[in-house]
């Protein structure tokens, strides 16, 4: 009878495709690590909601690796909100040149998340804010990214005030988050995520008038 483990990893194997994404062995091995470690941690944390490993392989590992279709080499990223690392440490993991800061105001997550950058070997290490953003001054980013956080739809306005002018946003939204996402930022365009009939990966750039 396969394991956790094994049955994560072969969800990854059988679904990668349907997100477009490609993993090598190296890949999975590495997702299969931080799969491991965020089990270990959950019950204390409670990172994520209980799930399977194959529902974690897809709704969360997966659909955080869309992202990497989006972004160029070397692209600096902010993560906000991440929780699990989510979706910025699968991208991380698989995507060595990518440079990231990610954003979480709990404590104890930050336990986890730093635990969990000791598998990456990126060129230039994660950075980890330990804050609510607002009480951040925002890093230079070419992409801010949002999967889960709480009370999205009121902090909407304040993240795209927060955040630098240049930056293209990647946020994660259901259908009125989408809507309200629309309103704010005209440019947005949404790419419905595989597997789901009301999930979203917004991606827009504020305009100036």
């Amino acid at each position: 009878m396969p394991t956790e483990i094994e049955r994560f990893s072969q969800a990854l194997r059988e679904h990668a495709a349907d997100f477009a994404v490609q993993l090598t062995e190296r890949d999975l091995q590495r997702l299969s690590t931080y799969y491991s470690l965020l089990r270990k941690w959950n019950p204390l944390l409670h990172l994520v909601a209980p799930c399977t490993p194959e529902e974690f392989a897809t709704r969360h590992v997966l659909e955080s690796l869309i992202l990497i279709l989006h972004l160029p080499h070397a692209a600096r990223v902010t993560d906000v909100g991440t929780g699990a690392g989510l979706p910025m440490i699968p991208c991380l993991l698989v995507r060595d040149d990518l440079r990231a800061t990610l954003i979480e105001s709990s404590q104890k997550k930050a336990v986890f998340l730093r635990e969990a950058f000791r598998q990456l070997t990126n060129a230039e290490p994660p950075r980890l804010l330990v804050a609510r953003f607002e009480e951040t001054s925002a890093p230079a980013s070419d992409v801010v990214t949002c999967r889960a956080i709480d009370s999205f739809q009121r902090i909407l306005p304040r993240l795209i005030e927060w955040a630098p002018l240049s930056t293209t946003f990647m946020l994660f939204a259901g259908p009125a988050l989408r809507e309200q996402i629309e309103r704010a930022l005209p440019s947005a365009q949404a790419e419905l995520i595989p597997g789901s009939e009301q999930r979203f990966l917004i991606i827009a750039r504020r305009i100036e008038s």
